[in-house]
């Protein structure tokens, strides 16, 4: 990111004629292109076998009652809150809005056609007079297969990707419904086309520095040091929300809903923070957290490993934070106004999304590009953010990880006040 950004600003400043700068610009162009259709190209399949599995794992917590139960209204509520802080943020400090309108002009232009039909198709949305039951009637696909296909034509007058995660959302229920005996092949199935597309990303993932780089150089050499203040002022933003979940809402959680002292609590879980903040990957933590849980913080084993192996991916509070923030702030970046009601959606979404995020980093990046198509914004546009993606990705996942174990906390204390506490194997 420092290399991109400094290369760029060194030769923008050697006054080379303009020609020049765009035959620098087409050579370096491809790397970052490449970097980008890497992640575009797992989408589809990660919403498919990360949702569904997600979705399918939740529903076996009916075979433990009432603790499943409770976990999945947990989750829903502590991750509204967490994007409901976030949505609230950029609203106040509208971080979008402080780049020049050259700026914007430019970030519009080099996404060409697909931003201006992005901006066509929010509008058209907007002035169409639909019920919400025609909106509803929208997402339920006829054909998810044709709705996969068409996900990114701006032209498609169907759900698009939310079809798309609507038919792995219905799928995924009748899936758990049905049962694990009847299931246990296709969703072997799923978990190898998870555990490859993962291996993809992390393909991506290792081109990243040089796909960083090469966006942040040509972003530099085009617009200045303009648009990275407005990049300053959303990273900032981005880590005050976590902050202020992390510390303020767990912490009233722990204390006052799991009897817990928040202080020592946190404490105790030092090791688990550091782990998460250096790998960004819950999947990668799970075993430390565990092994933090039962025998540091006395979680019973039976809730450590019920409750954490699901969050690991059902329960992510901070990526549907960051996905708030980072969806409207592009939005604001690209001039698309979005009302109060669009918001909501943007909320809902994000609370859905982290249902189906995969717990690796940049897991959460193809998801956001499907909730920036919903609302008119070009799935383009994530580039923006990847030079600083790393530093929020590692901060969000340690929010992630504790918010799973104090999730755990909370679902000990409640069975413990039911006396339906599990006993120990």
């Amino acid at each position: 990111m420092i290399f991109g950004i400094v290369a760029g600003l060194i030769v923008k400043s050697l006054g080379l004629p303009q020609d020049t700068l765009n035959t620098i610009i087409k050579w370096v162009e491809p790397v970052g292109k490449i970097f980008m259709n890497l992640i575009f190209m797992m989408v589809i399949p990660l919403i498919l076998s990360a949702l569904i599995l997600g979705i399918a794992e939740i529903g076996d917590v009916k075979k433990l009652g009432r603790m499943g139960i409770k976990l999945l209204i947990y989750t829903i509520v502590v991750s509204f809150i967490a994007v409901l802080i976030g949505v609230t943020m950029v609203n106040v400090f509208n971080p979008g809005q402080t780049i020049s309108a050259d700026t914007r002009e430019y970030l519009i232009g080099e996404f060409g056609a697909e931003a201006a039909k992005a901006k066509a198709q929010a509008a058209a949305i907007e002035a169409d007079e639909r019920t919400v039951g025609d909106i509803l009637a929208q997402i339920v696909p006829r054909n998810p297969f044709d709705e996969m296909v068409n996900a990114f034509n701006s032209n498609h007058t169907g759900g698009g990707l939310l079809s798309v995660m609507f038919f792995a959302l219905i799928f995924g229920v009748a899936m758990a419904a049905v049962g694990e005996e009847k299931t246990a092949t296709l969703k072997h199935f799923l978990e190898g086309l998870y555990e490859v597309v993962i291996k993809v990303i992390g393909y991506a993932m290792a081109l990243a520095p040089y796909g960083v780089a090469a966006l942040l150089f040509n972003m530099v050499l085009n617009v200045g040091a303009d648009f990275l203040l407005s990049l300053l002022w959303y990273v900032l933003i981005v880590l005050g929300a976590l902050a202020i979940h992390q510390f303020v809402v767990y912490s009233i959680i722990l204390k006052y809903f799991a009897n817990r002292n928040p202080v020592q609590f946190m404490k105790d879980m030092g090791e688990v923070t550091l782990t998460a903040f250096s790998t960004s990957s819950s999947n990668a933590t799970l075993p430390t957290a565990i092994r933090v849980s039962v025998e540091k913080l006395k979680i019973p084993k039976s809730i450590a490993h019920f409750v954490l192996t699901i969050g690991s991916t059902g329960n992510q509070n901070g990526t549907a934070l960051f996905e708030g923030i980072t969806v409207l702030f592009l939005a604001q970046v690209f001039n698309v106004e979005l009302t109060l009601g669009s918001q909501i959606t943007v909320v809902l979404l994000c609370i859905l999304a982290g249902v189906g995020t995969a717990g690796v980093p940049g897991g959460s990046l193809p998801v956001i590009v499907t909730i920036l198509v919903s609302i008119g914004v070009p799935g383009e546009a994530i580039a923006l953010i990847y030079g600083v993606d790393r530093i929020l990705d590692m901060s969000r996942t340690t929010l992630n990880v504790n918010g799973d174990i104090t999730a755990a906390a909370y679902i000990q204390h409640v069975e413990e006040k039911a006396g339906r506490l599990y006993k120990e194997e």
